[in-house]
């Protein structure tokens, strides 16, 4: 095993924060994810992971050894689309990265980036806000579709491209609906007389939709959490609760029998959602075709399109 391959396997180990996991990721087996890791221990002398039967860390050496490797496998990456490129076009792959309520988005700027450019791999990966801002700062994520409002404003290290606006609605079923159905207008503090199926709380949006109930003068209790949206659909689909949902979910939902979906009100909540990428001064030719597509403006027309159906005019924003 050589050590690039070996500080790859740490990379993941970090990344996954659990032997097994992290094994299965590199399509290893975990006493050869334990042995990749001490050879990277015999190259520099230095322990690097705590020794327990669970995952507990690094060492402090551990931490530079690991610091370095991405450099290395960054490095690697850029010179390896590089020397593949050519007048056909950037290729290599492109680990893209989105919270779970900005997938259905994600999912069309993947199909359309691997249109225009067949050379490029796009990883499509759904990721908690601070998963996704640890994977851009550790560049372990080329480019992200997230919440702008997270965003420090000394975000010196991050480059950011507004999208859409990320704007909800009541999704309850609708048994004579014979496609997703529009519904008239409903107001927070009415959606919260309902049985709720809702993210788990440590979600971002979940953040944003419980501040909504408290701006309407109401808290919920929800009859049912999950970390999944696709969960939220489905739930809703199986009867018994209704679900809130941004309208990225909802447009992806058109053509779905059976549903019927309410824009909500007093207030309307709108959230800035964009993509993010580390703000290096010479990116992979891969990630600069996804960079150029992101301002592209036929895609920017596509992204707004897909983005849901708009929020009632006159109501108070957020």
């Amino acid at each position: 095993m050589n050590l690039l391959t070996a500080l790859r396997y740490l990379v993941a180990l970090q990344e996954h924060r659990h032997f097994g996991r992290a094994a299965q990721a590199c399509h290893i087996t975990q006493p050869a994810l334990s042995n990749a890791l001490r050879a990277v221990e015999r190259e520099f002398g230095v322990a690097v992971v705590r020794r327990a039967r669970q995952f507990e860390g690094f060492t402090p050496e551990g931490e530079r050894v690991l610091a370095a490797a991405r450099r290395m496998l960054r490095e690697h990456e850029a010179l390896t689309q590089e020397l593949a490129s050519d007048a056909l076009g950037p290729r290599g792959r492109l680990r893209l990265a989105a919270v779970p309520t900005a997938m259905p988005l994600l999912a069309r700027f993947a199909a359309r980036l691997r249109a225009r450019h067949p050379g490029i791999v796009p990883q499509v990966l759904a990721m908690s806000s601070q998963a996704l801002e640890d994977g851009l700062q550790a560049l372990s994520v080329d480019l992200a579709l997230g919440y702008l409002d997270r965003l420090p404003p000394d975000r010196a290290a991050l480059a950011a491209w507004p999208q859409y606006t990320e704007h909800y609605h009541l999704l309850q079923a609708d048994e004579r609906a014979p496609a997703l159905a529009a519904g008239p207008p409903l107001a927070w503090a009415d959606a919260a007389r309902l049985p709720l199926c809702l993210l788990t709380p440590d979600m971002h949006n979940r953040r944003i939709v419980d501040a909504a109930f408290e701006r309407a003068g109401v808290a919920v209790q929800p009859a049912i959490e999950t970390d999944s949206v696709l969960a939220l659909a489905l739930t809703v689909a199986a009867g018994g609760v209704v679900s809130v949902l941004p309208g990225a979910v909802v447009a992806a939902l058109r053509g779905q029998a059976g549903l019927r979906a309410h824009p909500l009100v007093s207030p309307v909540v709108q959230t800035p959602m964009g993509f993010i990428a580390h703000a290096r001064q010479a990116p992979p030719r891969a990630l600069q075709a996804a960079l150029a597509l992101v301002q592209d403006a036929d895609w920017q027309r596509e992204a707004a399109a897909h983005s849901g159906p708009q929020p009632v005019p006159g109501d108070s924003a957020a």
